[in-house]
């Protein structure tokens, strides 16, 4: 999509991932491309969201050290700049977890439990008896944008419902207490669906295409992607509208996709010939990000050093935030400026 460039200086965006693993394709169209962008326009803060990560993986905590320095490196291989962008870990800003407590006070849990959001996943997860933490992430989200008063939040469409109950927390507390929160916006990027053609690309569902996949793993898993069901020998006509592999088309080559759409309907183009053709597309996407992935792999310190740089600067915008939101509440009982 385009992004406006109209948009006031103050404006700050804040997004990011849970730390659960690889990041993939979905996530590249969905969000990590249009971040790419906004970073050289706005103030930006992106977050390594690995409390979040505990509302689905609180049984296996030792992965996040090792699933946050993953989401690092996939951030700085697609293109994020660390002087650009601000990246910090959720569990070392202290003021997130408490404004989260401070905004349950007046959120619903009727409200939470009829997130489409929450109730899809629940319901992908099997979950039946919901967990105060996974039932209260929207909650939490509200407090991540809010920290540093983001007004821009860069992110998949399965995330509108999280942002309007931001948007409502933050109405919520401006009427309640005093007018120091700010309404973000949410800038939804294009869907990728998952190779399975069942659902959108999830790294929990095994249906993706990782950002470190090699040439040989996505020749492999495209060609395994399921197409057009009714389409069985080359020269019968094809029905684009349900090929995931179109999709793709329409994502990663659209000014070609015309013309893809065309042959497949008349039967002069193979699925397997089509296949090579949005895999030669996927390449040349992945091709910057794998050479990127390379050149800081070299140097792991460097991350370490980035998320600790960027994660001081957030804490100190927090703790700012935090100044002014115990103010308007009247729970600054000892301070004496």
């Amino acid at each position: 999509m385009t992004i406006s460039t109209n948009s006031q200086p103050k404006d700050i965006v804040l997004t990011g991932d849970r730390t659960t693993g690889k990041l993939h394709l979905g996530h590249y169209v969905g969000s990590l491309k249009n971040r790419v962008q906004l970073q050289q326009q706005y103030e930006t803060y992106i977050m390594l969201a690995d409390v979040q990560a505990l509302t689905t993986h609180f049984h296996t905590p030792e992965m996040l050290a090792g699933s946050v320095r993953q989401v690092a490196l996939d951030y700085l291989s697609v293109g994020i700049d660390p002087d650009q962008a601000t990246l910090f870990v959720q569990s070392m800003i202290p003021e997130i977890a408490e404004l989260t407590v401070f905004y349950s006070m007046f959120v619903s849990v009727s409200s939470l439990r009829h997130n489409p959001t929450i109730k899809s996943e629940a319901a992908e997860r099997g979950y039946e008896d919901l967990y105060y933490g996974f039932l209260g992430y929207p909650v939490s989200q509200a407090a991540d944008i809010t920290f540093c008063k983001a007004t821009l939040v860069p992110a998949g469409d399965d995330q509108i419902p999280h942002i309007e109950q931001t948007r409502k927390i933050v109405r919520r507390f401006n009427e309640l207490y005093a007018p120091v929160l700010v309404e973000p916006q949410i800038i939804v990027g294009e869907r990728l669906d998952g190779l399975d053609g069942s659902s959108k690309m999830s790294k929990s569902l095994g249906n993706a295409i990782s950002l470190d996949s090699t040439t040989d793993e996505v020749r492999s898993r495209i060609r395994k992607a399921p197409t057009d069901p009714a389409r069985v020998h080359k020269t019968d006509p094809g029905h684009p509208e349900v090929c995931t592999i179109y999709g793709y088309h329409r994502i990663f080559r659209p000014e070609d996709s015309g013309n893809i759409h065309d042959m497949c309907t008349r039967g002069t183009l193979g699925c397997a010939a089509c296949k090579a053709k949005i895999t030669g597309a996927i390449e040349e996407v992945l091709q910057p990000i794998r050479e990127r992935r390379a050149r800081y792999e070299q140097r792991p310190g460097d991350i370490d050093d980035i998320l600790m740089a960027g994660t001081t600067k957030a804490r100190e915008t927090a703790r700012q935030t935090m100044g002014e939101v115990r103010e308007a509440m009247g729970i600054n009982y000892f301070d004496r400026r």
